[in-house]
């Protein structure tokens, strides 16, 4: 079955999540240097942000920390990767539609409808009330795009989080190493699923719909 929607993850795909990285690196009052290693050791061991920030700082408040920090979360033009627009402009050119859903907090789709990316749709788990890694969210990407599994690529920088569901869902995963989940999760063995290193990668890696 041909390809007819690429949906985005954001984090790590469309969005570059540096300022957050160092808002927590400042909570924790370490280098950012030092605190993307130390979370880089922590993607790793399989701790997430969470049991890494826990085990750094054990008394630390990391749920009024997090609401305090969700303002880092909401992205501007310079928080996009620099190929973005043009992967996105890419696929809709060669008649594919885009998505774009995400685990993300209250206030990032509207930033992200702001920036004006040229997607078909927009939504985060805030807004559908299921998150990644939940086959719950993925059912929401099937709403969203009305689509069968088999004419969605999801594409995402976490194996855990969007590869291996997105797959489970019937998807194809498409995988893209970067951002700190990205660059430990390469190492991982990735089973059958698509690699890019740029999203304008994308525009030939699927026939055009019709074609």
């Amino acid at each position: 079955m041909v390809i007819s929607w690429v949906v985005f993850d954001v984090g790590g795909v469309l969005v570059d999540e540096a300022r957050l990285i160092r808002g927590w690196a400042e909570v924790l009052e370490l280098s950012e240097a030092d605190f993307t290693q130390k979370l880089r050791e922590g993607i790793a061991a399989e701790k997430g942000i969470g049991g890494t920030i826990r085990e750094l700082a054990p008394h630390v408040d990391i749920k009024a920390h997090r609401a305090r920090l969700n303002g880092l979360e909401i992205p501007g033009e310079a928080d996009l990767y620099p190929d973005v627009r043009a992967g996105i402009a890419a696929l809709r050119e060669a008649g594919l539609k885009v998505g774009i859903a995400g685990n993300q907090p209250p206030g990032v789709a509207e930033a992200l409808e702001a920036l004006a990316l040229g997607a078909n749709f927009i939504a985060t788990s805030a807004q559908w009330g299921v998150s990644k890694p939940e086959p719950g969210f993925f059912a929401e990407v099937l709403k969203a795009t009305g689509a069968a599994p088999a004419e969605i690529a999801y594409v995402g920088d976490r194996l855990d989080n969007d590869v291996e569901p997105a797959r489970a869902a019937g998807m194809h995963p498409v995988f893209i190493p970067r951002g700190l989940w990205g660059e430990v999760h390469d190492a991982r063995e990735r089973g059958a699923c698509l690699r890019i290193t740029s999203l304008p990668e994308l525009r030939d890696c699927f026939p055009a719909p019709g074609a």
